[in-house]
């Protein structure tokens, strides 16, 4: 799988169950969220946008993804992101991943990515005094998998397991077998 495949295979609505331990004071808590994630064209004004936020040439985009979530426990939260894949030119498997900025940030820092041998995505997020790495993975078409790790220069780090289940919309592939299906009967 590469990673144009990786964010078409994740394009859909999701339920996202997310457990995170401190690790510092021992403390867990947990969230809930419906997540809906649509791929973008590389040429998409959006991710055209994105790309000369941080400086790189637009079409050294491969595609893009506009993420909403909505927080349904325990605290509502809602909001969106957009994001885009800029693969590195001589390893496509490695890139970037830019990030819409949010308030907390106070100038544009890509993720570094990795799409394994076996599929899994892996994110690496270096700020100024935080540190952070992503594995996302399928366990099927329909289930997604996430572990992470944030670790602070003060000693803070968390850990969190997310596990996503597909709520509608289908990867391509089981897309492509449906409509074939219905049109042989």
């Amino acid at each position: 799988m590469n990673i144009e495949e990786f964010f078409q295979l994740s394009a859909g609505k999701w339920f996202s169950h997310r457990t995170s331990h401190h690790l510092a004071d021992k403390q867990f808590e947990h969230g809930k969220s419906d997540i809906i994630i649509e791929t973008l064209a590389a040429d998409h004004p959006e991710v055209i946008k994105l790309c000369q936020l941080y400086e790189i040439a637009p079409d050294s985009a491969s595609c893009g993804a506009r993420v909403t979530w909505n927080g349904t426990e325990p605290e509502k939260s809602n909001g969106s992101t957009v994001l885009v894949l800029v693969p590195d030119a001589d390893n496509p498997a490695e890139g970037k991943l830019l990030r819409e900025m949010d308030h907390t940030e106070k100038s544009p820092v890509a993720r570094r990515y990795t799409i394994d041998s076996d599929g899994a995505l892996t994110l690496t997020t270096e700020y100024e005094t935080i540190w952070s790495e992503e594995r996302l993975w399928f366990a099927s078409p329909n289930l997604r998998m996430r572990a992470s790790v944030l670790k602070r220069s003060d000693g803070f780090s968390v850990a969190s397991f997310t596990s996503e289940i597909r709520m509608g919309g289908f990867p391509p592939a089981a897309k492509a077998s449906e409509t074939a299906n219905s049109a042989s009967s």
